[in-house]
C-alpha cells in the first residue's frame, strides 16, 4: 500500500489578517497566518488522519519558512517543498469582517516562487499517492505550473489513483475568460470527481441548472459531480444516482473564506472511506458549515475525533436529510 494517501500542490501564501474592521489602508495591527484553497484541503485531510504530501515551492525568505513551518505543524509531508533562492515567497492582505460578509483581500503573488513549479517538481515517488486533489489555481499561475496541473493528473489517472477537480476560479490570473474557461474544463475532463460552486458551473459549461451542469462533466468522463450551492446545500450526480442535500444551518457567520475548500475535505475523506457519494456530501456540508463559523481560511476544519462525535450524535439518519433517485455509487478506487 502507498505511504501517500493524499497528493495535493500549488500555492500557500503567507496572509496578514486585519485585527480591526475597515479598509485595510487604515488597519494598523495584522496577525499572520497562512493561506491557500489547496493547502486549506490539505489540512483538512491532514486532521481527519491522511498521509498527505504537500507538493509546492516557496521563496528562501522568512515568508517562506513561516509557512513551511506552519504547514508542518498541521502534519503535512513537506519534503517535496523546494526552496527557490531567486523568487519571494507570495503573501496577501486580508480585511477583517464581522458581518459575515465576504472580506477584502489583496494579493502579491505575481512572479512568486509557486508560479515557477513545473513538470520538473514532479517526482516518480510521488505519484504512488492514492489519490490527488488538484484545483484550477496552479493551472492560473503560470504556464510551466500548468503543464504541471496536466502531467500530474493525466498520470494519476492513467496509473488507477483517483483524481478530485475543484475549479476554483481566479479570473484576474488568467489572460481572458474564454482562455479560462477552455483549459479548466480540459482539467475538469482529467478528474473522477468533480467539485465546482454554482456560479462556476454556470460560467464554465454555459447551463444554469445544476443537473445539466453536472451531466457536462460526465459526459467528459467524470464519475461524479457534486454542485455547491451554498447555505442551500450541495447537488450531487453520478452516472447512477442524483440527489439534493440540505445545507447545515449556520447562526453565526464569521468567515465566509474556506467554505468550499471544507467542503472539499469532507467529500474527499468520506469517497476516500468508500462511503456513498450522498453520505459524502453529507459530510462536505458539515465541514462546509464548520468552516464559516471560524475567523481565518482553514481554522475552522476539524480534526477526525470532532467529526467522529458530531456524526455519531446530531445528524439525522440519511433517508431524513438526503433526497435521491436511484441507487448510491460508493466511489472505491484502487489503494
Amino acid at each position: 500500500m502507498s505511504e501517500i494517501d493524499i497528493l495535493s500542490f500549488g500555492e500557500t501564501m503567507a496572509m496578514l489578517v486585519a485585527e480591526q474592521t475597515g479598509d485595510l489602508a487604515k488597519v494598523e495591527q495584522f496577525h499572520k497566518r497562512i493561506a491557500g484553497a489547496d493547502s486549506n484541503v490539505a489540512i483538512g485531510l491532514s486532521r481527519l488522519g491522511f498521509n498527505v504530501a504537500w507538493l509546492s515551492r516557496v521563496g528562501n525568505d522568512s515568508l517562506g519558512r513561516f509557512v513551511v513551518e506552519t504547514l508542518i505543524k498541521e502534519g503535512l509531508d513537506c519534503s517535496h517543498v523546494e526552496v527557490d533562492k531567486n523568487q519571494p515567497t507570495g503573501f496577501q492582505f486580508k480585511s477583517r469582517n464581522d458581518d459575515g460578509s465576504d472580506p477584502q483581500v489583496e494579493y502579491f503573488r505575481r512572479g512568486s516562487a509557486a508560479s515557477h513549479l513545473s513538470p520538473n517538481s514532479i517526482s516518480d515517488n510521488l505519484l504512488s499517492a492514492r489519490h490527488l486533489h488538484a484545483t484550477g489555481i496552479p493551472p492560473a499561475l503560470s504556464g510551466s505550473s500548468r503543464e504541471m496541473s496536466f502531467e500530474l493528473m493525466t498520470r494519476m489517472r492513467n496509473a488507477g489513483r483517483s483524481v478530485s477537480f475543484d475549479p476554483n476560479l481566479r479570473p484576474s490570473l488568467w489572460a481572458s475568460e474564454g482562455e479560462m474557461i477552455r483549459q479548466i474544463n480540459r482539467l475538469a475532463a482529467l478528474a473522477h470527481w468533480v467539485l465546482p460552486g454554482l456560479s462556476e458551473g454556470r460560467l464554465l459549461t454555459g447551463f444554469d441548472d445544476p443537473a445539466d451542469i453536472a451531466a457536462f462533466y460526465l459526459d467528459q468522463g467524470a464519475e461524479a459531480v457534486a454542485i455547491k450551492l451554498g447555505p442551500a446545500g450541495a447537488y450531487y450526480r453520478t452516472q447512477l444516482d442524483q440527489g439534493f442535500v440540505a445545507g447545515v444551518p449556520v447562526s453565526n457567520v464569521v468567515d465566509t473564506v474556506g467554505a468550499g475548500d471544507g467542503f472539499a475535505v469532507g467529500m474527499i475523506s468520506a469517497l476516500l472511506e468508500h462511503q456513498s457519494f450522498a453520505e459524502a456530501v453529507q459530510r462536505a456540508n458539515w465541514i462546509g458549515s464548520r468552516a464559516v463559523q471560524s475567523r481565518g481560511d482553514m481554522e475552522g476544519l476539524p480534526s477526525r475525533l470532532e467529526l467522529t462525535a458530531e456524526f455519531a450524535s446530531r445528524l439525522a439518519p440519511t433517508g431524513e436529510r438526503i433526497s435521491h433517485v436511484g441507487a448510491s455509487l460508493l466511489a472505491k478506487r484502487p489503494a
